[in-house]
């Protein structure tokens, strides 16, 4: 009996800290290791591009949606840009925000 009120506590303890990680977020804890994991391969694509200087883009996600955010200088990184965060795992769309930096 012990080991079962033990099995229900553990059980309960678990269940309480999903339903609170999706109350804080509205979101489920999958959903928010989903978006961060696809936050950062997006942020590592971007800064492991080269050619250009993409490391000033912010990069948020939510439900799969990436969201570019910043500036950059040229239309090109703007594409560029658009075109790696394509290409992370799990993204469903993209929303290119980004500004071109005037000189």
């Amino acid at each position: 009996m012990t080991r079962a009120l033990r099995s229900l506590a553990v059980l309960v303890t678990i269940l309480a800290v999903v339903a609170g990680c999706r109350g804080m977020t509205g979101k489920s804890a999958g959903t928010n290791v989903d978006d961060a994991s696809i936050t950062a391969n997006v942020k590592s694509r971007l800064v492991a591009e080269k050619a250009s200087n993409l490391t000033r883009v912010d990069v948020d996600t939510n439900n799969g949606t990436v969201y570019l955010n910043g500036t950059v200088e040229t239309p090109e990184h703007k594409a560029k840009a658009e075109q790696l965060a394509w290409q992370a795992k799990g993204v469903k769309s993209v929303v290119n925000n980004l500004q071109i930096q005037k000189k």
